[in-house]
């Protein structure tokens, strides 16, 4: 656990706790008036984005997803922070995914003038969102790069690298929606519209920048859709081309079998004494392949 001092005449606390090195024992949730309730939902690294406020307590619990910049199965995936506000105290429950947001804090405390720890919270959540633009950047330029590759020759690597492309922008366009869902409820709360105003207006720059990044995610998730839908179609269109010619070079080979085959049987036929036989077997089977092949042409382009 470490505490930082921040504010006028430092009489605001920073407490940043690891969720996965340090025991949330009982001596610690008496120190800071906390609950096992509330605990294990800053613990749960499946917890969803969401806040809740205790009024007798005036205390503040937010869950946000921010990004984990880790990128594990070629694709991105988020991870929740819980953010505690209660009083004079700013708790920050970390883990090992989301480390690196503790340092972009820092350099906000050093570089900016913080009042309230409201005003650092709101403040955090705005850092937090834009911490995924530079990523869904780069996944725009690797989508660019990866249509171009598949205008030229449709791979199933390539076809690959764009599912992982699919799936990483579910999880964050996932995580942008409910960011968003949470900072308009909080907005919304009759407690929160009591603040002052320079703590509303960074939250309403939280709400704007997260709004943003869930229109993006959402605008490049269905670009991708289309084009993943676009290239199995083509794909499907081809297999249907080449099962039609090997149907075709099917019924044409079936021709030879027809006629060689009444031949192979123990009846009589025509020209089976003539030494030169097999010539007209051969012109009269050409024949009917060129009919039989015209046939079939002009029926595929009928149904073209």
């Amino acid at each position: 656990m470490i505490e930082k001092r921040f504010g006028n005449n430092n009489e605001l606390s920073w407490i940043i706790i690891h969720s996965e090195r340090e025991m949330i024992d009982k001596q610690l949730v008496e120190d800071y008036g906390l609950d096992k309730e509330l605990v294990s939902y800053a613990l749960d690294k499946n917890e969803r984005a969401h806040f809740e406020y205790n009024v007798k307590l005036d205390r503040l619990l937010l869950i946000f997803n921010l990004l984990d910049i880790t990128k594990e199965d070629n694709y991105y995936e988020t991870t929740p922070m819980a953010f505690i506000v209660q009083q004079n105290q700013f708790i920050t429950i970390f883990n090992a995914r989301n480390a690196y947001l503790l340092e972009k804090l820092e350099n906000y405390l050093a570089n900016n003038t913080v009042l309230t720890c409201q005003q650092f919270l709101f403040a955090s959540l705005t850092i937090a969102s834009k911490e995924y633009f530079p990523v869904l950047d780069q996944l725009d330029r690797d989508k660019d790069m990866l249509n171009a590759k598949l205008r030229k020759r449709t791979t199933k690597q390539l076809l690959l690298e764009l599912s992982d492309l699919e799936t990483g922008l579910v999880y964050l366009l996932t995580a942008g929606n409910q960011n968003v869902f949470v900072l308009e409820q909080l907005r919304n709360h009759p407690h929160i519209q009591k603040l002052g105003s320079i703590e509303l207006e960074e939250l309403d720059d939280a709400l704007i920048e997260a709004r943003q990044l869930a229109a993006m995610t959402q605008l490049d998730s269905q670009i991708l859709q289309q084009l993943s839908g676009a290239y199995n179609n083509i794909l499907n269109n081809n297999l249907n081309d080449n099962l039609t010619m090997l149907t075709i070079l099917s019924i044409l080979l079936a021709v030879l079998a027809v006629i060689t085959g009444f031949f192979g049987m123990n009846v009589p036929l025509p020209w089976q004494n003539e030494p030169q036989a097999w010539i007209w077997i051969v012109i009269i089977a050409l024949v009917l392949w060129l009919i039989i092949a015209q046939v079939l042409k002009l029926v595929m382009r009928r149904q073209g």
